[in-house]
């Protein structure tokens, strides 16, 4: 697989850095050996993903990052991974389990030809896998408990066996119940959060619109205004040259009276 693993990995931009080339790759990587079924004793997955976090943070310091949502693609999927490899240290199926309910895979197929993104089918076989557990541990307990009934052990210890898986039976149901109840809020939380987003689009749009409108109204009061007061000053300066020449012809013919006037007092 490893020949192979960069003719799969997703084309990065022609711009992408040396660092941001290298994270890719280590990370189709990390998520093909996270999809396999591995070796409880494999410690090179835990080591990729130290260095994925790494390789990480120094793209992030960067002056010529990616976008911000293809960082955020990136730091959901590497927090994907380590999540998952904490959730398996985790002593009991259900503690499991009740972890791999929490992790978010990636959105995005990290691979060119991939249509579902590696990390969700990842988490879905995760889930699988710690149901079957959980199912093989509650099968095995009550084995244990027929087995002690056929054999004709004391009623004490019956009393106690069933006990226990009744206990182990309700701390799976408040699992799930409590499961339930976070889902739900998260989910009307979503909900209240969605409404109160469009709220406010939907008042932006409003404001936008009558800003536009206004602006509008304005520009053609703007345009009306300006010809009228063209037209005022050409009305102006036509009743200023029309007053002149009436002057000047008053004086020019007060002249010419004058002078004919004048030699005759003489």
């Amino acid at each position: 697989m490893a020949p192979t693993e960069g003719a799969r990995c997703r084309p990065v931009a022609m711009a992408a850095s040396r660092l941001e080339l290298n994270l890719v790759r280590l990370l189709c990587r990390c998520e093909a050996m996270a999809a396999e079924k591995r070796d409880p004793e494999e410690w090179r997955l835990e080591k990729y993903v130290g260095a994925l976090e790494d390789m990480l943070q120094a793209l992030k310091a960067q002056a010529s990052k990616p976008t911000a949502e293809v960082m955020g693609e990136y730091s959901r999927k590497v927090e994907f991974l380590k999540g998952m490899l904490q959730a398996e240290k985790l002593a009991s199926s259900s503690e499991k389990a009740l972890a791999n309910q929490f992790l978010n895979p990636g959105r995005v197929p990290t691979t060119a030809r991939g249509r579902v993104p590696t990390t969700k089918t990842v988490h879905l076989q995760s889930r699988a896998r710690y149901t079957s557990e959980m199912r093989t541990e509650l099968l095995g307990k009550e084995q244990d408990v027929r087995k002690r009934t056929v054999t004709g052990s004391k009623s004490s210890d019956e009393k106690q066996s069933a006990a226990e898986l009744d206990l182990v039976l309700q701390r799976h149901q408040d699992l799930q119940e409590k499961l339930a109840e976070e889902m739900l809020g998260l989910a009307r939380s979503l909900k209240t959060n969605t409404l109160a987003a469009q709220s406010v689009i939907k008042k932006d749009n409003q404001t936008l619109s009558h800003s536009l409108k206004m602006a509008d109204q304005n520009l053609e009061k703007l345009k009306t205004e300006s010809e009228r007061l063209e037209q005022h000053t050409q009305k102006a300066v036509n009743w200023l040259l029309w007053a002149m020449l009436v002057i000047v012809c008053f004086i020019f013919i007060s002249m010419i009276l004058f002078i004919r006037i004048v030699p005759r007092l003489k």
